[in-house]
């Protein structure tokens, strides 16, 4: 319940009290709600209320945490990821194997005008077609995109968005802890994350969250220069915590042009094109990192 506690103070530190209907003056000295006022807008007591953020108060009814959604002002994905928070102790989700089925491979290299791969929870790309291979400038299997983007220079590069990046990376990752609490690569990653980005290190104590979206994603290729494409998410239906992505270009943009182009510089050998095939098994991480808020 420590996670749970953990957000309950972050997202009660971020809500103006003035948009609640609380009167506020220059000798009010906390950011965001007191407890008490939390309390009293949602209609449970001080005590329980204190407890939930001190994590001594275990599986907190639906209606509380729908009222405490209410007035934190919590979106869709922030609502899911507290109840998810608060059902840790009576059901903790298995990470997923990140097997892949032969014939989902099969399919993903039917795909060659745009660059398409397959990621887990812990953004893993477990394969990719020979354009992604060509977009990320590496083989597919092995690459993760959250120590793409904040460990490796090539990364920082690569994304013309970086810091949009690193907000929709962390929030994920946040994401995928809560649903994944007892993942232990999933722990390794986060503090390997932790240890080597002080931007990481910033946006994981804020504790935000946010799904996996569709939407335009804006490249830097070092070889075809500029490409704005647009991300498809397929979830895989018989795989949790498994999605096809697909980056593909608008009819007759400049980036659909960029990436014949960056296709073209792979069939004639001036880029590595990884074939489809599966990551490798990696063996279990030695010791965990924590999950919690601190990371």
């Amino acid at each position: 319940m420590d996670d749970l506690a953990g957000f309950l103070r972050t997202r009660r530190s971020r809500v103006d009290p003035a948009a609640v209907g609380i009167p506020t003056d220059s000798r009010r000295r906390v950011e965001g709600l007191r407890r008490e006022e939390v309390a009293h807008l949602s209609g449970v007591s001080v005590d329980y209320y204190v407890r939930l953020e001190q994590g001594r108060a275990t599986q907190p009814s639906e209606q509380v945490l729908d009222a405490l959604a209410r007035v934190l002002g919590l979106d869709e994905t922030e609502r899911g990821h507290l109840h998810r928070l608060a059902r840790q102790r009576r059901r903790r989700a298995k990470a997923p194997s990140g097997r892949i089925r032969p014939e989902l491979l099969h399919v993903l290299g039917l795909v060659t005008g745009a660059p398409a791969l397959i990621m887990n929870h812990r953004l893993d790309a477990l394969a990719g077609n020979p354009l992604a291979g060509l977009l990320f400038g590496r083989p597919v299997p092995g690459l993760n995109i959250a120590r793409h983007v904040f460990l490796e220079e090539t990364g920082r590069g690569l994304y013309a968005e970086w810091e949009k990046c690193t907000l929709d990376v962390v929030g994920h990752l946040r994401l995928a802890a809560g649903e994944y609490p007892d993942d232990p690569r999933l722990a390794s990653l986060i503090g390997e994350l932790a240890m080597g980005s002080e931007r990481f290190r910033h946006l994981w104590a804020r504790a935000d969250v946010s799904a996996r979206a569709h939407g335009r994603k804006a490249y830097r290729h070092p070889l075809v220069g500029p490409l704005e494409l647009h991300q498809e998410n397929f979830a895989l239906p018989d795989t949790p915590g498994l999605e096809l992505i697909v980056l593909s270009a608008a009819p007759g943009s400049a980036a659909e042009d960029g990436l014949r182009l960056l296709a073209s510089l792979g069939t004639a050998g001036a880029a590595d094109a990884p074939a489809p095939v599966p990551a490798p098994v990696a063996a279990p991480a030695p010791a965990p990192a924590s999950l919690g808020q601190n990371g």
